[in-house]
C-alpha cells in the first residue's frame, strides 16, 4: 500500500509529457544545436586556434605574450579602447539632447528630425568614410578647416563613427526619455524647484538605465567596428584592422585568432556589465501615472530646434557627399554629372552580381531567420517545463550579441573549412553567409520577439491545452497574428543589417558570392572611390525602399488584421 501511494503522488508530481512536449522540446533542441554549431562552437576553434603555432602543435599563452610583447599590436588596443570611449562621451551627450528635444519639447518639423537621424542605419559603415574622403582628404572640398590636420587617423575614425553609431544611441535613449510620469514634475513645480535641480534630481534619474545602455552598445559598436577604420583610418591601427591585417595581409591566422582574443574580452565585459544594469532597473510607470506633455517655450524650443538642425545638416551632408560622389566622373577634376560610376562590372572591386547576391542573402536571411528566431523565442516563452534547457537556449541566443563580427567570421574560418567537419559542404557558399549573418543578429531579434510574447497572457496556452488543441495550432492561428508586427520588425531588421554587414561577411565570401558590402570595401582597396560611393549609395537606395514597403505593409497589417488593439 505504501509503495502504491509513493508510485500514485510521484505520477501526480511528475505528470507524464504530452506529444506536444516532446514536440516543443525537440524542436528546442533543434535550434539549440543551430546556434551551438553557429556561435559556440566556432568560437571554441578560434581560441583553440589562439593557443597553437602554425604547426597546429599547442603552445598554450606563448602567442598572447608576442602580441603583449609587440608594441605596435599593444598600441592598436589602446588605441580601439580611447577611441571608442571618446565617440561613447560625443554620441550619448549628441543624442541625449537630440532625443530630448523630439520627446520633452514643443519644437517643430520633429517628424523629420526623426526621420533624418535614421538615415545612417540604411549604409554600411563604410559611406561615412568614403564621405570624409570627399570632404576632408587630400583633395577634399574642406580639408582646410581641419587647420593642417589629417582626416586619415583618429579625427576621421572619431567622425566617422559617430555619424554610423548615433541613430543606435538615439533610439535607446528616445526610449527612456519616452518613459515618465507628469507628477514627478507637478511636484518639483509645486515645491519650486529650479529647472537645473529639477533636470538632475528627475530627468537624469529617470533615464539614467537608457543611458548606460546607450553607452554599452556605443562603445562595443564603435570598439569592433570595422568599415570606418579600413576606409579612414590610415595608419592609424586598431584591432579590428589588425585582425583583417593578419588575415588577409600576411596569412598569420593564429595572430589572428589572439587579436580576436583580446578584442572579444572588453565586448564580453561591456556586455555583462550592461546585464546587470539592466537587472537593477525598477518599474518607472505605476498604474496612476500620468503621461508627460511638453509644454511650450519659444527659448528652449527654438534652442533644440536651432540644435537638431545642425545635427541633421551633418548628417545629410555626410549622405549628400556620398551621393554626389556616386554621379560624377572623375573627383576633383571633372565634375560632369554621370551614371557611369553605377556600371560595377567595369570596377575591380565587384560588380553588379555582387549587389544581387546581397540582396538574395539579405531576403534569405530574414526569411529564415524570422522563424527560427520567432519559433526560437516561443519554445523558450511559451514552452512547459524543461526549465534548464530553456535557460541553456536563452544563455546561447544572448551570446551573439557580445560577439564581434569579425571575430565570428574568423572563428567561421577555423570552423567550417575543416575537411573533418560535417558541415564543410556550407564553406564557400551562400549558406554559409546566411548563418553567420543571421547568428550575428540573433540576439536583439530573440529580445524582440521575446518582448512581443510576454505581452501575450499564458491563460491562450492553457485554455488551449485544456481543449486537447495542438500548440502548432495554437502558434499559427493565435500567437503569429497577435505578434505579426514584432515578427515584421524582426524580418526587416534583419534585411537592413544583412545588406549593410561587412565585419561578420568580409573573410568567409567566395568569388560566386561576393556581396555589394564586400565590394565596397574591395572598390576602396583598388581606389576606385567612386565605384565604391555608388555601391554604397545602392545599398542605401535599396535599405530605404525596404524600409518604406514594411511601414506601409506594418500599416496595412495593423489596419487589417490589428483591429483588437483599438478601443
Amino acid at each position: 500500500m505504501a509503495a502504491n501511494a509513493q508510485s500514485l503522488s510521484e505520477a501526480i508530481v511528475k505528470p507524464r509529457l504530452s506529444r506536444d512536449d516532446w514536440i516543443m522540446r525537440a524542436s528546442m533542441i533543434v535550434i539549440g544545436a543551430f546556434l551551438l554549431v553557429a556561435v559556440v562552437l566556432p568560437l571554441y576553434s578560434m581560441m583553440s586556434k589562439s593557443m597553437e603555432n602554425k604547426d597546429g602543435a599547442f603552445i598554450g599563452l606563448a602567442n598572447f605574450y608576442e602580441y603583449f610583447s609587440t608594441p605596435s599590436l599593444f598600441l592598436s588596443g589602446v588605441n580601439s579602447l580611447w577611441v571608442a570611449a571618446l565617440v561613447t562621451v560625443i554620441v550619448l551627450v549628441t543624442a541625449f539632447v537630440y532625443a530630448y528635444a523630439l520627446t520633452r519639447t514643443c519644437m517643430p518639423f520633429k517628424w523629420f528630425f526623426r526621420l533624418v537621424a535614421v538615415i545612417p542605419l540604411l549604409a554600411p559603415s563604410l559611406l561615412s568614410g568614403i564621405s570624409l574622403v570627399y570632404w576632408f582628404g587630400n583633395q577634399g572640398v574642406a580639408k582646410e578647416l581641419l587647420m593642417g590636420e589629417s582626416i586619415y587617423g583618429p579625427i576621421g575614425i572619431v567622425i566617422g563613427s559617430a555619424y554610423w553609431v548615433f541613430p543606435h544611441a538615439l533610439m535607446i535613449v528616445i526610449t527612456a526619455l519616452s518613459i515618465t510620469d507628469a507628477r514627478l514634475y507637478e511636484a518639483a513645480a509645486a515645491l519650486r524647484t529650479s529647472a537645473i535641480r529639477t533636470f538632475f534630481t528627475v530627468t537624469l534619474p529617470g533615464c539614467k538605465y537608457g543611458l548606460i545602455s546607450a553607452g554599452f552598445v556605443v562603445f562595443i559598436l564603435v570598439f569592433t567596428d570595422f568599415g570606418v577604420p579600413k576606409v579612414i583610418g590610415g595608419n592609424f591601427n586598431m584591432l579590428a584592422t589588425d585582425i583583417y591585417k593578419q588575415v588577409i595581409g600576411q596569412q598569420n591566422f593564429q595572430m589572428g585568432a589572439v587579436v580576436s582574443v583580446v578584442l572579444l574580452v572588453p565586448a564580453v565585459i561591456a556586455f555583462g556589465v550592461d546585464r546587470l544594469v539592466q537587472k537593477k532597473q525598477v518599474a518607472l510607470l505605476s498604474a496612476r501615472a500620468v503621461p508627460l506633455e511638453p509644454k511650450p517655450n519659444r527659448r528652449v524650443d527654438m534652442l533644440m530646434l536651432a540644435f537638431c538642425s545642425f545635427v541633421a545638416l551633418l548628417i545629410l551632408l555626410m549622405i549628400g557627399m556620398a551621393q554626389y560622389a556616386a554621379i560624377i566622373k572623375f573627383w576633383p577634376y571633372n565634375l560632369t554629372l554621370t551614371l557611369h560610376n553605377y556600371n560595377f562590372d567595369l570596377a575591380n572591386g565587384g560588380g553588379w552580381d555582387a549587389y544581387f547576391n546581397s540582396v538574395k542573402m539579405a531576403t534569405y536571411t530574414a526569411v529564415f531567420g524570422t522563424l527560427i528566431v520567432f519559433f526560437g523565442a516561443y519554445l523558450v516563452e511559451k514552452g512547459r517545463g524543461f526549465n534548464v534547457g530553456r535557460n541553456v537556449f536563452h544563455g546561447f541566443a544572448m551570446l551573439p550579441l557580445a560577439v564581434p563580427g569579425m571575430v565570428l567570421g574568423l572563428s567561421y574560418i577555423f570552423f567550417f573549412n575543416n575537411p573533418s567537419n560535417p558541415f564543410n559542404f556550407i564553406y564557400g557558399t551562400m549558406i554559409i553567409l546566411v548563418v553567420s549573418t543571421v547568428a550575428h543578429f540573433y540576439t536583439v531579434s530573440h529580445l524582440t520577439a521575446v518582448t512581443a510574447l510576454k505581452q501575450m497572457d499564458a491563460e491562450f496556452e492553457s485554455v488551449a491545452a485544456s481543449l486537447k488543441t495542438p500548440f502548432y495550432k495554437t502558434f499559427l492561428k493565435v500567437t503569429v497574428p497577435v505578434c505579426l508586427p514584432a515578427t515584421m520588425d524582426i524580418f526587416i531588421y534583419l534585411f537592413l543589417n544583412a545588406m549593410t554587414t561587412v565585419s561578420a561577411v568580409v573573410f568567409i565570401y567566395s568569388t560566386d558570392t561576393q556581396l555589394a558590402s564586400v565590394a565596397v570595401l574591395n572598390m576602396d582597396d583598388q581606389g576606385e572611390l567612386s565605384f565604391a560611393a555608388a555601391m554604397a549609395m545602392m545599398i542605401a537606395y535599396t535599405c530605404a525602399g525596404a524600409r518604406l514597403l514594411h511601414l506601409l505593409l506594418t500599416r496595412g497589417v495593423m489596419r487589417s488584421s490589428q483591429a483588437w488593439r483599438q478601443r
